[in-house]
């Protein structure tokens, strides 16, 4: 393996663990974003849990890293398999991260960087569908029809539109890996107190589809725990 690869993928970990979340709340409240909110380390917490105006560059930043990394693999000319493992590294960088005990977000922001270095129309898609259920309070639900949705729609979209079949099958994988990441920060958690006597088939659905515990959002959202501020309650959508 060539060293200029190995040497992109870890330093693609290694910004993907930069916890722009974490510091941005540590800086303006002095407080650890883990213990507040929905305890994850990402651009909707910040919202939830801070200065609104917070939410934005932590979400720029969150956006960047997955599409910084495939871009410079893309200035080093390395091939599209290998974009798509840095940028995967980033987005495992900030969902894992080295520096927080390997505790992050959800890493929708960074997918959605990811994808809109790789393919600019498939990424204003990501971008538009999970608001497109905004006025119904699901955009957990616009993200998981985005994690569906992206890597089928990859093969028929990829840019630029002459793109090889082994480029087109390595970018439509990525996108497979990317969803299945996605996926895993939702379902591999462990029970809250309200969802101890949920079965396990109810709780899965719940997470995939709405990224909550349970199928009442109201009761989620204002559920009480020692990390939840009630005056300033966690969204039901669990964040990047």
């Amino acid at each position: 393996m060539d060293i200029q690869f190995i040497l992109l993928i870890i330093g693609a970990y290694l910004l993907g663990s930069v916890p722009a979340a974490y510091l941005a709340i540590k800086w303006a409240r002095g407080v650890d974003i883990r213990k507040q909110g929905t305890g994850n380390v990402g651009a909707a917490n910040v919202l939830s849990t801070g200065p609104k105006w917070l939410a934005v560059p932590v979400a720029l930043f969150d956006i960047g890293k997955g599409a910084f990394c495939v871009w410079v693999a893309q200035l080093l000319e390395l091939g599209a398999a290998q974009q798509v493992t840095a940028g995967l590294c980033a987005i495992i960088g900030h969902n894992w991260p080295v520096f927080l005990s390997f505790r992050g977000g959800r890493g929708v922001f960074a997918s959605l960087g990811f994808i809109t270095i790789l393919s600019p129309l498939l990424g204003l898609y990501t971008l538009v569908m999970p608001y497109l259920f905004a006025p119904f309070r699901l955009v957990a639900l616009g993200v998981f029809f985005a994690y569906i949705s992206v890597p089928t729609l990859a093969w028929f979209l990829s840019e630029p539109l002459d793109i090889g079949i082994e480029d087109k099958l390595s970018i439509t994988l990525g996108f497979v890996a990317m969803s299945l990441i996605g996926f895993s920060k939702r379902l591999l958690v462990p029970r809250t107190a309200l969802s101890k006597s949920i079965p396990l088939g109810e709780l899965l659905i719940n997470r995939l589809l709405f990224d909550r515990d349970i199928a009442d959002r109201k009761v989620w959202v204002y559920r009480s725990s020692s990390s939840t501020d009630t005056t300033n309650p966690p969204t039901d959508e669990q964040g990047e």
